[in-house]
Protein backbone atom coordinates (compact mmCIF):
# COMPACT_ATOMS: atom_id res chain seq x y z
CA UNK A 1 0.00 0.00 0.00
CA UNK A 2 1.76 3.21 -1.08
CA UNK A 3 2.25 5.85 1.89
CA UNK A 4 0.66 8.61 1.35
CA UNK A 5 3.09 11.82 1.02
CA UNK A 6 3.40 14.00 3.86
CA UNK A 7 1.27 17.66 3.30
CA UNK A 8 4.34 20.26 3.24
CA UNK A 9 3.89 22.58 5.84
CA UNK A 10 3.78 25.94 4.17
CA UNK A 11 5.55 28.27 6.63
CA UNK A 12 4.05 31.49 7.37
CA UNK A 13 5.66 35.29 7.11
CA UNK A 14 7.03 36.54 10.64
CA UNK A 15 7.26 39.71 12.05
CA UNK A 16 9.73 42.05 10.07
CA UNK A 17 13.13 41.28 11.29
CA UNK A 18 14.41 44.99 11.64
CA UNK A 19 11.71 44.99 14.09
CA UNK A 20 12.69 45.40 17.86
CA UNK A 21 9.83 42.75 18.97
CA UNK A 22 11.74 40.49 15.97
CA UNK A 23 14.01 38.93 18.45
CA UNK A 24 12.79 40.32 21.84
CA UNK A 25 8.63 40.02 22.63
CA UNK A 26 7.42 42.68 24.81
CA UNK A 27 8.51 41.19 28.49
CA UNK A 28 4.79 41.97 29.98
CA UNK A 29 6.74 40.82 33.63
CA UNK A 30 9.25 43.57 33.22
CA UNK A 31 6.84 46.10 32.11
CA UNK A 32 4.51 46.20 34.92
CA UNK A 33 7.67 46.02 37.10
CA UNK A 34 8.94 49.11 35.84
CA UNK A 35 5.35 51.06 35.32
CA UNK A 36 2.81 50.59 38.04
CA UNK A 37 0.05 51.98 35.82
CA UNK A 38 0.41 48.71 33.98
CA UNK A 39 1.05 46.57 36.96
CA UNK A 40 -2.94 45.61 36.98
CA UNK A 41 -3.57 44.64 34.00
CA UNK A 42 -1.30 41.78 33.87
CA UNK A 43 -2.11 38.34 34.85
CA UNK A 44 -0.52 34.99 35.44
CA UNK A 45 -1.64 31.80 33.54
CA UNK A 46 -0.84 28.62 34.98
CA UNK A 47 2.53 28.04 33.72
CA UNK A 48 3.52 31.53 34.89
CA UNK A 49 3.60 33.31 31.90
CA UNK A 50 2.15 37.12 32.37
CA UNK A 51 -0.52 38.04 29.87
CA UNK A 52 -3.14 40.47 29.87
CA UNK A 53 -6.61 40.93 28.55
CA UNK A 54 -7.17 41.53 25.14
CA UNK A 55 -10.86 42.40 24.83
CA UNK A 56 -10.23 44.85 27.39
CA UNK A 57 -9.53 48.38 25.61
CA UNK A 58 -7.87 49.95 28.97
CA UNK A 59 -5.21 47.03 28.90
CA UNK A 60 -4.18 47.36 25.29
CA UNK A 61 -3.95 50.95 25.72
CA UNK A 62 -1.42 50.80 28.27
CA UNK A 63 -0.02 48.78 26.82
CA UNK A 64 1.05 51.01 23.60
CA UNK A 65 1.41 53.60 26.10
CA UNK A 66 4.23 51.28 28.00
CA UNK A 67 5.55 50.26 24.91
CA UNK A 68 5.48 53.24 23.07
CA UNK A 69 7.68 55.09 26.30
CA UNK A 70 9.67 52.08 27.22
CA UNK A 71 11.10 51.38 23.96
CA UNK A 72 10.67 54.57 21.57
CA UNK A 73 11.20 57.38 24.07
CA UNK A 74 7.87 58.71 22.90
CA UNK A 75 5.02 60.46 25.22
CA UNK A 76 1.25 58.93 24.12
CA UNK A 77 -2.34 59.07 24.82
CA UNK A 78 -6.03 58.65 23.45
CA UNK A 79 -9.47 59.29 24.68
CA UNK A 80 -11.88 56.52 25.68
CA UNK A 81 -13.26 55.15 22.24
CA UNK A 82 -10.22 55.66 19.65
CA UNK A 83 -8.23 53.31 17.95
CA UNK A 84 -5.79 52.05 19.48
CA UNK A 85 -2.64 50.47 17.60
CA UNK A 86 -0.64 47.71 18.54
CA UNK A 87 3.09 48.82 18.26
CA UNK A 88 4.71 45.65 16.81
CA UNK A 89 2.34 45.77 13.84
CA UNK A 90 2.62 49.36 13.30
CA UNK A 91 6.12 48.90 12.97
CA UNK A 92 6.43 46.21 10.40
CA UNK A 93 4.66 48.80 8.13
CA UNK A 94 7.18 51.24 8.56
CA UNK A 95 9.47 48.71 7.93
CA UNK A 96 7.84 47.73 5.01
CA UNK A 97 8.21 51.05 3.30
CA UNK A 98 11.83 51.81 4.68
CA UNK A 99 12.37 48.50 2.09
CA UNK A 100 10.74 49.98 -1.03
CA UNK A 101 12.65 53.03 -0.64
CA UNK A 102 15.55 51.41 0.01
CA UNK A 103 15.45 49.01 -3.08
CA UNK A 104 15.64 52.18 -5.42
CA UNK A 105 13.16 50.35 -7.48
CA UNK A 106 12.02 53.80 -8.18
CA UNK A 107 14.01 57.11 -7.92
CA UNK A 108 13.34 59.76 -5.70
CA UNK A 109 10.92 62.41 -6.87
CA UNK A 110 12.43 65.45 -4.77
CA UNK A 111 14.86 67.48 -4.39
CA UNK A 112 15.95 67.54 -1.05
CA UNK A 113 18.84 64.50 -0.78
CA UNK A 114 18.00 61.66 1.61
CA UNK A 115 15.33 63.47 3.53
CA UNK A 116 12.05 61.34 3.46
CA UNK A 117 8.91 62.72 3.17
CA UNK A 118 5.71 60.52 4.12
CA UNK A 119 1.62 60.96 4.15
CA UNK A 120 -0.41 59.43 6.83
CA UNK A 121 -4.02 59.08 5.68
CA UNK A 122 -6.46 59.19 8.78
CA UNK A 123 -3.69 59.50 11.06
CA UNK A 124 -6.55 59.78 14.23
CA UNK A 125 -5.93 60.58 17.82
CA UNK A 126 -2.83 57.86 18.21
CA UNK A 127 -0.73 59.88 15.69
CA UNK A 128 1.42 56.15 15.59
CA UNK A 129 2.78 55.89 12.14
CA UNK A 130 4.17 59.72 12.35
CA UNK A 131 5.32 59.01 15.64
CA UNK A 132 7.10 55.96 14.99
CA UNK A 133 7.97 57.20 11.42
CA UNK A 134 10.04 60.24 13.24
CA UNK A 135 11.62 58.27 16.01
CA UNK A 136 12.62 55.12 14.12
CA UNK A 137 14.13 56.83 10.93
CA UNK A 138 13.58 60.94 11.28
CA UNK A 139 11.19 60.60 8.74
CA UNK A 140 8.41 63.94 8.42
CA UNK A 141 5.11 63.41 7.69
CA UNK A 142 2.19 65.29 6.82
CA UNK A 143 -1.12 63.63 9.11
CA UNK A 144 -4.93 63.54 7.86
CA UNK A 145 -7.36 63.26 9.38
CA UNK A 146 -11.23 64.46 8.92
CA UNK A 147 -12.76 64.64 12.98
CA UNK A 148 -11.88 67.52 15.59
CA UNK A 149 -11.24 64.77 18.29
CA UNK A 150 -8.26 62.64 15.88
CA UNK A 151 -7.14 66.60 15.15
CA UNK A 152 -6.95 67.58 18.24
CA UNK A 153 -5.34 64.51 19.96
CA UNK A 154 -3.20 64.19 17.33
CA UNK A 155 -1.62 67.66 17.41
CA UNK A 156 -1.16 66.62 21.54
CA UNK A 157 0.45 63.43 21.27
CA UNK A 158 3.17 65.49 18.25
CA UNK A 159 3.31 68.34 20.61
CA UNK A 160 4.21 65.87 23.69
CA UNK A 161 7.14 64.81 21.84
CA UNK A 162 9.08 68.15 21.23
CA UNK A 163 12.29 66.57 19.56
CA UNK A 164 10.08 65.74 17.07
CA UNK A 165 7.27 67.82 16.74
CA UNK A 166 9.32 69.53 14.14
CA UNK A 167 8.68 66.76 11.47
CA UNK A 168 5.03 66.29 11.66
CA UNK A 169 2.39 68.20 11.01
CA UNK A 170 -1.46 67.48 11.10
CA UNK A 171 -4.06 68.71 8.60
CA UNK A 172 -7.64 68.06 8.39
CA UNK A 173 -9.47 66.20 5.47
CA UNK A 174 -12.75 67.32 3.81
CA UNK A 175 -15.34 65.22 6.16
CA UNK A 176 -16.83 62.64 3.70
CA UNK A 177 -19.65 61.57 7.12
CA UNK A 178 -21.82 58.93 6.02
CA UNK A 179 -21.56 59.62 1.83
CA UNK A 180 -24.94 58.18 0.53
CA UNK A 181 -23.85 55.91 -2.33
CA UNK A 182 -25.51 56.67 -5.72
CA UNK A 183 -27.27 53.91 -7.10
CA UNK A 184 -24.62 52.88 -9.85
CA UNK A 185 -22.20 51.60 -7.47
CA UNK A 186 -23.72 48.22 -6.52
CA UNK A 187 -23.52 47.34 -10.41
CA UNK A 188 -19.37 48.61 -10.11
CA UNK A 189 -19.24 46.75 -7.33
CA UNK A 190 -19.68 43.94 -9.12
CA UNK A 191 -18.22 44.95 -12.16
CA UNK A 192 -15.03 46.16 -9.96
CA UNK A 193 -14.97 42.04 -8.28
CA UNK A 194 -14.54 40.34 -11.50
CA UNK A 195 -10.79 39.62 -11.17
CA UNK A 196 -8.57 39.10 -14.62
CA UNK A 197 -8.28 35.39 -15.77
CA UNK A 198 -5.30 33.97 -14.91
CA UNK A 199 -4.72 37.00 -12.19
CA UNK A 200 -3.61 33.65 -10.03
CA UNK A 201 -1.58 34.55 -6.51
CA UNK A 202 -0.34 37.59 -5.88
CA UNK A 203 3.48 36.44 -4.74
CA UNK A 204 4.75 38.84 -1.34
CA UNK A 205 8.24 39.61 -3.16
CA UNK A 206 7.38 40.71 -6.64
CA UNK A 207 7.30 43.90 -8.17
CA UNK A 208 5.70 43.46 -11.55
CA UNK A 209 6.62 45.73 -14.14
CA UNK A 210 3.21 46.70 -15.77
CA UNK A 211 2.08 48.91 -18.60
CA UNK A 212 3.47 52.52 -18.73
CA UNK A 213 0.39 53.83 -21.21
CA UNK A 214 -2.54 54.48 -18.75
CA UNK A 215 -5.79 55.03 -20.34
CA UNK A 216 -7.81 57.75 -18.97
CA UNK A 217 -10.13 55.39 -17.26
CA UNK A 218 -9.99 57.83 -14.23
CA UNK A 219 -10.17 60.86 -15.91
CA UNK A 220 -12.94 62.25 -13.92
CA UNK A 221 -12.24 61.79 -9.73
CA UNK A 222 -15.91 61.54 -8.82
CA UNK A 223 -16.03 58.15 -11.03
CA UNK A 224 -15.99 54.92 -9.19
CA UNK A 225 -17.38 54.70 -5.69
CA UNK A 226 -18.87 58.50 -5.26
CA UNK A 227 -16.98 59.06 -2.02
CA UNK A 228 -14.83 62.29 -1.48
CA UNK A 229 -11.40 62.67 -2.30
CA UNK A 230 -8.84 61.12 0.37
CA UNK A 231 -5.75 62.99 -0.80
CA UNK A 232 -6.94 65.37 -3.73
CA UNK A 233 -7.40 68.72 -1.48
CA UNK A 234 -5.41 67.64 1.00
CA UNK A 235 -1.81 67.52 -0.81
CA UNK A 236 -1.20 71.20 -1.93
CA UNK A 237 -0.01 72.35 -5.49
CA UNK A 238 3.54 70.91 -5.85
CA UNK A 239 4.18 69.20 -3.24
CA UNK A 240 5.99 65.92 -3.19
CA UNK A 241 6.21 62.95 -0.88
CA UNK A 242 8.09 59.74 -1.00
CA UNK A 243 4.94 57.66 0.06
CA UNK A 244 1.55 57.95 1.21
CA UNK A 245 0.44 54.85 3.58
CA UNK A 246 -2.79 54.33 5.04
CA UNK A 247 -4.75 52.13 7.67
CA UNK A 248 -8.42 52.29 6.00
CA UNK A 249 -11.69 51.60 7.71
CA UNK A 250 -12.12 47.88 7.15
CA UNK A 251 -15.87 47.44 7.61
CA UNK A 252 -18.51 48.28 6.28
CA UNK A 253 -21.15 48.42 9.61
CA UNK A 254 -20.20 48.61 13.47
CA UNK A 255 -21.63 45.18 13.59
CA UNK A 256 -19.12 44.02 11.25
CA UNK A 257 -16.35 45.69 13.20
CA UNK A 258 -17.42 44.18 16.37
CA UNK A 259 -17.32 40.97 15.07
CA UNK A 260 -14.03 39.32 16.65
CA UNK A 261 -14.53 38.80 20.12
CA UNK A 262 -10.87 38.24 21.05
CA UNK A 263 -9.86 41.78 20.77
CA UNK A 264 -10.86 45.67 22.04
CA UNK A 265 -8.55 48.22 20.11
CA UNK A 266 -11.45 50.57 20.24
CA UNK A 267 -12.38 52.48 16.89
CA UNK A 268 -14.84 55.52 15.94
CA UNK A 269 -17.10 54.96 13.58
CA UNK A 270 -15.16 56.70 11.03
CA UNK A 271 -11.84 54.96 12.25
CA UNK A 272 -13.84 51.85 11.47
CA UNK A 273 -16.52 52.31 8.97
CA UNK A 274 -16.73 53.16 5.13
CA UNK A 275 -19.19 52.47 2.89
CA UNK A 276 -18.21 49.46 0.47
CA UNK A 277 -15.61 49.10 3.26
CA UNK A 278 -11.87 49.04 2.74
CA UNK A 279 -12.15 48.07 -1.16
CA UNK A 280 -14.56 51.50 -1.42
CA UNK A 281 -11.52 53.84 0.35
CA UNK A 282 -8.52 52.31 -0.95
CA UNK A 283 -10.11 52.51 -4.21
CA UNK A 284 -10.53 56.29 -3.86
CA UNK A 285 -7.20 56.64 -2.91
CA UNK A 286 -6.35 54.41 -6.33
CA UNK A 287 -8.84 57.36 -8.40
CA UNK A 288 -6.37 59.94 -6.41
CA UNK A 289 -3.74 58.48 -7.38
CA UNK A 290 -4.49 58.45 -10.81
CA UNK A 291 -4.60 62.78 -10.61
CA UNK A 292 -1.61 62.94 -8.52
CA UNK A 293 0.76 60.68 -10.46
CA UNK A 294 4.24 61.50 -9.42
CA UNK A 295 3.36 63.76 -6.79
CA UNK A 296 4.11 60.31 -4.46
CA UNK A 297 6.81 58.49 -5.37
CA UNK A 298 5.03 55.28 -3.64
CA UNK A 299 1.26 54.65 -2.90
CA UNK A 300 0.70 52.10 -0.01
CA UNK A 301 -2.29 51.09 2.11
CA UNK A 302 -2.88 48.10 4.69
CA UNK A 303 -5.96 45.65 3.21
CA UNK A 304 -7.48 43.68 5.67
CA UNK A 305 -8.42 40.85 3.76
CA UNK A 306 -6.61 38.95 1.36
CA UNK A 307 -9.74 38.73 -1.44
CA UNK A 308 -9.96 42.52 -1.73
CA UNK A 309 -5.85 42.43 -1.99
CA UNK A 310 -6.56 40.62 -5.16
CA UNK A 311 -9.22 42.76 -6.48
CA UNK A 312 -7.13 45.67 -5.56
CA UNK A 313 -4.18 44.68 -7.69
CA UNK A 314 -6.77 43.72 -10.82
CA UNK A 315 -7.92 47.68 -10.31
CA UNK A 316 -4.44 48.67 -10.76
CA UNK A 317 -3.34 46.86 -13.87
CA UNK A 318 -6.46 48.83 -15.13
CA UNK A 319 -5.55 52.76 -14.60
CA UNK A 320 -2.32 51.71 -15.96
CA UNK A 321 0.53 52.09 -12.97
CA UNK A 322 4.17 51.01 -13.52
CA UNK A 323 4.80 48.73 -10.37
CA UNK A 324 2.63 46.95 -8.01
CA UNK A 325 4.19 45.24 -4.99
CA UNK A 326 2.69 43.25 -2.03
CA UNK A 327 3.70 41.79 0.99
CA UNK A 328 2.02 39.73 4.62
CA UNK A 329 1.58 41.58 8.00
CA UNK A 330 1.62 39.23 10.99
CA UNK A 331 1.39 39.82 14.59
CA UNK A 332 0.12 36.63 16.50
CA UNK A 333 -2.76 35.60 14.86
CA UNK A 334 -3.87 38.93 13.15
CA UNK A 335 -2.99 39.13 9.21
CA UNK A 336 -2.93 42.30 7.05
CA UNK A 337 -1.61 42.99 4.11
CA UNK A 338 0.26 45.61 2.04
CA UNK A 339 -0.16 47.05 -1.25
CA UNK A 340 2.48 49.50 -2.88
CA UNK A 341 2.25 51.35 -6.27
CA UNK A 342 3.53 53.59 -8.64
CA UNK A 343 3.47 56.25 -11.45
CA UNK A 344 6.62 56.60 -11.69
CA UNK A 345 8.99 55.07 -14.41
CA UNK A 346 11.21 52.42 -13.00
CA UNK A 347 14.66 53.69 -12.30
CA UNK A 348 16.46 50.43 -13.52
CA UNK A 349 15.14 46.58 -13.79
CA UNK A 350 15.08 44.67 -10.88
CA UNK A 351 16.86 41.96 -11.55
CA UNK A 352 19.74 43.93 -13.68
CA UNK A 353 22.78 40.93 -14.66
CA UNK A 354 22.67 42.17 -18.25
CA UNK A 355 23.59 45.60 -17.91
CA UNK A 356 27.27 46.18 -19.37
CA UNK A 357 27.95 49.09 -16.77
CA UNK A 358 25.78 50.17 -13.61
CA UNK A 359 26.96 51.45 -10.92
CA UNK A 360 24.03 50.64 -8.98
CA UNK A 361 23.07 46.67 -9.00
CA UNK A 362 20.41 44.33 -7.11
CA UNK A 363 19.08 41.39 -7.75
CA UNK A 364 16.06 39.12 -5.36
CA UNK A 365 17.55 35.75 -3.65
CA UNK A 366 13.55 34.41 -3.96
CA UNK A 367 13.05 30.76 -2.25
CA UNK A 368 15.56 30.77 0.57
CA UNK A 369 15.95 27.42 1.75
CA UNK A 370 14.63 27.46 5.41
CA UNK A 371 18.07 27.30 7.47
CA UNK A 372 19.39 30.53 5.40
CA UNK A 373 18.88 34.15 6.29
CA UNK A 374 20.28 37.52 5.32
CA UNK A 375 23.29 36.58 7.93
CA UNK A 376 23.91 33.82 5.96
CA UNK A 377 24.37 35.40 3.16
CA UNK A 378 26.17 37.92 3.65
CA UNK A 379 28.95 36.04 5.46
CA UNK A 380 29.70 34.29 2.55
CA UNK A 381 29.92 37.20 0.66
CA UNK A 382 32.43 38.22 2.97
CA UNK A 383 34.30 34.68 3.00
CA UNK A 384 34.02 34.59 -0.81
CA UNK A 385 36.06 37.33 -1.66
CA UNK A 386 38.33 37.66 1.86
CA UNK A 387 39.46 34.06 0.67
CA UNK A 388 40.11 35.39 -2.83
CA UNK A 389 42.88 38.54 -1.29
CA UNK A 390 39.95 40.95 -1.58
CA UNK A 391 39.81 43.79 1.25
CA UNK A 392 36.43 42.80 3.41
CA UNK A 393 34.89 45.44 6.24
CA UNK A 394 31.65 44.52 7.68
CA UNK A 395 30.18 47.79 8.76
CA UNK A 396 26.85 46.83 10.04
CA UNK A 397 25.35 43.62 10.36
CA UNK A 398 23.80 44.00 6.86
CA UNK A 399 26.23 45.47 4.97
CA UNK A 400 30.13 44.51 3.52
CA UNK A 401 33.02 46.62 1.78
CA UNK A 402 34.71 44.89 -0.75
CA UNK A 403 37.92 46.62 -2.25
CA UNK A 404 39.30 44.02 -4.92
CA UNK A 405 42.75 44.67 -6.59
CA UNK A 406 43.21 44.50 -10.53
CA UNK A 407 44.41 41.18 -10.55
CA UNK A 408 41.66 39.83 -8.25
CA UNK A 409 39.08 41.20 -10.35
CA UNK A 410 41.09 39.13 -13.26
CA UNK A 411 40.68 35.96 -11.79
CA UNK A 412 37.26 35.89 -10.61
CA UNK A 413 36.14 37.40 -14.66
CA UNK A 414 38.64 34.53 -15.88
CA UNK A 415 37.42 31.35 -13.39
CA UNK A 416 34.77 32.31 -11.44
CA UNK A 417 31.81 33.84 -14.08
CA UNK A 418 29.88 31.06 -16.46
CA UNK A 419 28.31 32.31 -19.13
CA UNK A 420 28.39 36.20 -18.81
CA UNK A 421 27.62 38.97 -20.59
CA UNK A 422 29.33 38.97 -23.69
CA UNK A 423 28.67 42.64 -24.49
CA UNK A 424 29.77 43.42 -20.70
CA UNK A 425 33.20 41.52 -20.88
CA UNK A 426 34.10 43.40 -23.80
CA UNK A 427 33.35 47.03 -22.54
CA UNK A 428 34.99 46.16 -19.96
CA UNK A 429 38.71 44.40 -21.63
CA UNK A 430 38.17 48.12 -23.60
CA UNK A 431 38.17 50.31 -20.84
CA UNK A 432 41.45 48.72 -19.20
CA UNK A 433 42.85 49.18 -23.22
CA UNK A 434 41.52 52.50 -22.98
CA UNK A 435 43.07 53.73 -19.22
CA UNK A 436 46.06 51.70 -19.89
CA UNK A 437 47.44 54.36 -22.58
CA UNK A 438 46.78 56.99 -20.29
CA UNK A 439 42.99 58.13 -21.17
CA UNK A 440 42.36 58.14 -17.30
CA UNK A 441 44.78 57.81 -14.32
CA UNK A 442 46.03 54.16 -13.23
CA UNK A 443 43.52 52.70 -10.54
CA UNK A 444 44.26 49.17 -9.25
CA UNK A 445 41.66 48.44 -7.24
CA UNK A 446 37.82 48.37 -7.10
CA UNK A 447 36.02 48.85 -4.35
CA UNK A 448 32.44 48.61 -4.36
CA UNK A 449 29.60 47.56 -1.31
CA UNK A 450 27.48 44.42 -1.28
CA UNK A 451 23.80 44.83 1.35
CA UNK A 452 21.85 41.84 2.06
CA UNK A 453 17.82 42.37 4.06
CA UNK A 454 15.26 40.56 4.07
CA UNK A 455 11.96 42.00 1.83
CA UNK A 456 9.65 39.13 3.38
CA UNK A 457 10.11 35.82 4.83
CA UNK A 458 12.07 33.66 1.88
CA UNK A 459 13.10 36.33 -0.01
CA UNK A 460 16.41 38.46 0.21
CA UNK A 461 16.90 41.24 -1.77
CA UNK A 462 21.28 41.92 -2.68
CA UNK A 463 21.96 44.76 -3.49
CA UNK A 464 25.79 46.21 -4.85
CA UNK A 465 26.96 49.99 -5.11
CA UNK A 466 30.02 51.03 -6.63
CA UNK A 467 32.15 53.14 -4.39
CA UNK A 468 34.67 54.86 -7.35
CA UNK A 469 32.32 55.61 -10.84
CA UNK A 470 35.17 55.99 -12.98
CA UNK A 471 37.99 54.00 -13.47
CA UNK A 472 39.66 50.97 -15.44
CA UNK A 473 37.97 48.34 -13.50
CA UNK A 474 34.32 49.98 -13.14
CA UNK A 475 33.47 47.89 -16.26
CA UNK A 476 34.43 44.39 -14.03
CA UNK A 477 31.61 45.67 -11.05
CA UNK A 478 29.01 44.27 -13.53
CA UNK A 479 30.39 41.36 -14.37
CA UNK A 480 31.31 40.51 -10.84
CA UNK A 481 27.87 41.31 -9.38
CA UNK A 482 25.95 38.88 -12.24
CA UNK A 483 28.43 35.69 -11.21
CA UNK A 484 27.41 36.40 -7.74
CA UNK A 485 23.92 36.52 -8.32
CA UNK A 486 24.43 33.29 -10.09
CA UNK A 487 26.80 31.86 -7.48
CA UNK A 488 24.67 32.87 -4.62
CA UNK A 489 20.62 31.33 -6.38
CA UNK A 490 22.61 28.31 -6.35
CA UNK A 491 23.95 27.87 -2.52
CA UNK A 492 21.26 29.46 -1.13
CA UNK A 493 17.69 29.12 -3.36
CA UNK A 494 16.01 26.02 -3.54
CA UNK A 495 15.67 24.59 -7.33
CA UNK A 496 11.98 25.63 -8.50
CA UNK A 497 9.79 22.75 -9.67
CA UNK A 498 8.92 22.13 -13.03
CA UNK A 499 5.85 23.96 -14.15
CA UNK A 500 3.16 21.21 -14.33
CA UNK A 501 1.48 22.54 -17.81
CA UNK A 502 -1.81 19.55 -18.00
CA UNK A 503 -4.30 23.09 -16.63
CA UNK A 504 -4.45 26.52 -18.49
CA UNK A 505 -4.59 27.98 -15.41
CA UNK A 506 -3.03 28.43 -11.92
CA UNK A 507 -4.82 27.64 -9.00
CA UNK A 508 -6.01 30.57 -7.07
Amino acid sequence: MASKKKKRRVERPSIHPRNRYSENPPDFRLLASLYPSFEPFVFYSRDGRPRIDWTDFNATRELTRVLLHHDHGLKWWIPDGQLCPTVPNRSNYIHWIEDLLSSEIIGKTNNEGDKVRGFDIGTGANCIYPLLGASLLGWSFVGSDVTNVALEWAEINVNNNPHISKLIEIRKACDTGETVLREEISNRESDFRETKPGLGEIRDEEADSLPSNSVDVLSNVKKGYGGQSILIGVVKDGEKFDFCMCNPPFFESMEEAGLNPKTSCGGTFEEMVCPGGEEAFITRIIEDSVVLKQSFRWYTSMVGRKLNLKVLVAKLREVGVTIVKTTEFVQGQTCRWGLAWSFVPPARKIIASHVAKKNNLSFMLEGLQRQFNAVHVLKFVESFFHASGASCNSSSSFVVDITASNDHCDAILKNGVQNFDETASCQYKREKSNDSSGTHPPVDEICFRVSVFEQIPGTLLVRGSLQHKENSLSGAFSLIFQWLEEILKKKFCREKEPMDHSNNRHAI
